[in-house]
């Protein structure tokens, strides 16, 4: 792949959705550059699985980035003092993370239009999810506006994609569309409350999509549980 392939800032949790958003948009051409946040989660697991990741998929660039959201906290994810739930609810969990993808679509964003990019990829869905507002088509459809009003690269014309390849697919259709395109989903980390090795519970929402996204695509599931 060649720099005159367009550039993508690709948005790199270290989990197996941004994984698979990552894997298409190399395989739809791209020259990727990772960009993964280091925003007071409960582990660390799931960076150390995105720079795996970033490696192994072969991006041009992979920043990780300092940002305090558990300075505000309101999230399990961010709060230790907030249990992980570990059974399934109605509404939105506790594991939500006020504003999390509007604030890491807007730096992706910067940082695209200091690259020249103009496509941001995001690693969100609709359909295996946990109720999230910020996973939903209206909310992309809104950011890629927004994207075009608030950027001197929109405004003189030159238009910024959001692209989420994930977002009407369930966890089995994204387990085999990574799987064809190589994917090593045993470097990736999902769920909430992994231990410091990257080992899985098992029992978090996260986990349960995740299995049962193998176990209906008719794979095997790599991840790396504790106790087994």
């Amino acid at each position: 792949m060649s720099e005159q392939n367009p550039k993508a800032v690709v948005l790199l949790s270290g989990g197996l959705d941004s994984a698979t958003a990552l894997a298409i948009a190399r395989d739809q051409g791209f020259v990727c550059h990772a960009l993964s946040f280091d925003y007071g989660q409960r582990h660390a697991a799931e960076l150390q699985a995105a720079r795996r990741i970033a490696e192994a998929l072969g991006v041009v660039e992979h920043k990780v980035l300092p940002l305090s959201l558990d300075a505000i906290g309101g999230s399990a994810l961010t709060d230790t003092s907030i249990a992980v739930p570990e059974e399934g609810g109605e509404g939105i969990p506790v594991t939500y993370v006020p504003a999390r993808n509007t604030v890491f679509l807007s730096l992706a964003l910067g940082w695209a239009e200091v690259l020249g990019a103009r496509d941001l990829f995001v690693g969100v869905n609709a359909v295996d999810y946990s109720g999230y507002p910020d996973c939903r088509p209206e909310f992309i459809a809104a950011f890629e506006r927004l994207a075009n009003l608030a950027t001197r690269a929109g405004v003189e014309g030159e238009a910024f994609r959001v692209h989420a390849p994930l977002i009407e697919m369930t966890k089995a259709e994204i387990v085999r569309t990574g799987t064809a395109l190589g994917v090593p989903y045993e470097l990736t980390v999902s769920c909430y409350q992994a231990d410091s090795e990257g080992r899985a519970c098992g029992r978090c929402d996260s986990c349960r999509f995740r299995a049962q996204g193998f176990r209906e695509a008719g794979l095997p599931d790599p991840t790396r549980y504790r106790g087994r």
